[in-house]
């Protein structure tokens, strides 16, 4: 895909100027970032109308793009607010203008090919950028003027439909799409609802952002990654739903992880695992195993090995309450994967062996709807292999699922390719290992 160029003509340079000169809150001497100027927006808003709002560094960089030249009110009033300006003016905000251009003049203009052009405000030629206009919105979608069951129930419906579709393709195609999804979503917080309906819609939100949020760590936008989380965060904890926040908390520990940062994974973790006598077993067997993988990658092998040991036991616990709620995904395959992945980091030869039944068991037991998690696995699995005694294997495995993984839309997936073609080069004499390398190339550049 053509990276996105802004075109010169129609840059917000007021409202960019108004943003570097406020310092970062976070970073002493630098500029405000982007996502940062998204959520001290969307605090002002939570602060003075109560509203939840989903602000992020996309949405302002369609504005200094001049991509929307005019936002809503409330988004108006925080960025004044934020920029310290008295106008809208002052951030290159303008109205759009409606502009009638007569129709008796065409006369002398064949008929035909004006009503086909006209018809679609291009003129006479189109181009990209003329195209992508028809599909801007001419007005957001209303939002009803009360809300019950049924709307919340949709918002889980769709938080479950991205997450099937991310589970077999990755994140990549439908992050602008769950972004609009959630947008909606969070403008039903505005809408009337019965009272004993305020938790439910509020942990309802909590999971699409969650997942909004994981889409986008997937190809590794972390900065639209934290943003999604955070909010997820605050309905969660709105909601009073603790084991929804255990789960976003989680997700956040993972990000830190796939970062290198394993010791904010721990502390993620530990803030999760607060009030962990209100979780459900399968919960309890998740934040231990992903607990696991920042101990092993610490060094810290018995506790490791020991945490492993503890979401074992807590998913032998597992009901069919676990298997209807928001952790429904969390299976025998994603336990067994998760595991054993942390096993596969210990040094302990008996440790490695496990993995590779963990690994070898997850595979099995992720099918086609789950190809970015058994990618994973077999990906693993086969450098396992390669590193250890039966190379060939290793070779035979890679090979088996290379090009399927490609066709995931997912950075960390490609990331797990590299790292597998790296393997491969300690067997420059293994016809196979040398074929598996010449593959993933094919893989790497065709995706």
């Amino acid at each position: 895909m053509a990276k996105r160029t802004a075109d010169p003509d129609k840059l917000n340079h007021a409202l960019h100027k108004a943003r570097i000169q406020q310092e970062s809150p976070t970073w002493r001497g630098t500029e405000l970032s982007r996502q940062e100027l998204a959520e001290l927006v969307n605090q002002w808003i939570h602060q003075h109308s109560g509203q939840v709002s989903a602000l992020d560094a996309g949405y302002i960089g369609k504005l200094e793009r001049g991509e929307i030249r005019w936002p809503s009110a409330s988004y108006r009033s925080g960025l004044r607010a934020v920029l310290e300006v008295q106008t809208d003016a002052e951030l290159g905000f303008s109205p759009p203008r409606r502009t009638l251009q007569p129709i008796d003049t065409v006369d002398d203009v064949d008929r035909k090919q004006f009503l086909s052009a006209a018809a679609l405000g291009l003129g006479a030629t189109f181009t990209p950028s003329a195209l992508s206009a028809l599909t801007e919105p001419t007005k957001p979608t209303p939002i009803p003027a009360k809300i019950g069951a049924t709307e919340i129930q949709e918002i889980r419906t769709v938080a479950q439909a991205f997450n099937q579709w991310h589970n077999q393709h990755g994140g990549g195609l439908l992050r602008e799409a769950v972004a609009a999804q959630l947008r909606h979503a969070v403008n039903l917080l505005d809408a009337r609802y019965p009272d004993k309906l305020h938790d439910e819609l509020y942990s309802a939100v909590a999971f699409l952002s969650t997942t909004a949020g994981f889409m986008a760590f997937d190809v590794y936008d972390h900065e639209t990654a934290g943003g999604r989380y955070r909010l997820a965060l605050a309905c969660a904890e709105e909601a009073g739903d603790f084991q929804q926040r255990a789960i976003i908390l989680a997700q956040m520990a993972r990000q830190a992880f796939w970062r290198n940062d394993f010791e904010s994974t721990l502390t993620r973790i530990e803030m999760a695992q607060v009030r962990s006598d209100r979780f459900t077993p399968a919960a309890r067997s998740m934040l231990s195993a992903v607990r696991s993988r920042a101990l092993a990658r610490l060094g810290r092998d018995q506790e490791a090995r020991a945490a492993v040991g503890v979401a074992d036991e807590m998913f032998g616990h597992i009901t069919a309450i676990d298997a209807s709620g928001p952790l429904y995904w969390y299976d025998a395959g994603e336990h067994a994967g998760e595991t054993g992945h942390t096993l596969a980091d210990l040094s302990h030869t008996p440790s490695q062996q496990e993995a590779i039944r963990r690994l070898t068991t997850a595979a099995d037991l992720h099918g086609e709807s789950f190809a970015r998690a058994r990618a994973f696995n077999m990906i693993r699995l086969a450098r396992l292999h390669l590193a250890g005694s039966e190379p060939h294997e290793g070779a035979i495995i890679g090979a088996d699922i290379v090009d399927r993984a490609a066709s995931v839309h997912s950075r960390r997936i490609r990331d797990y390719l590299i790292d597998l073609r790296k393997t491969t080069r300690t067997h420059p004499k293994i016809a196979e290992a040398a074929d598996l390398r010449d593959r993933i190339n094919v893989a790497l550049t065709s995706a």
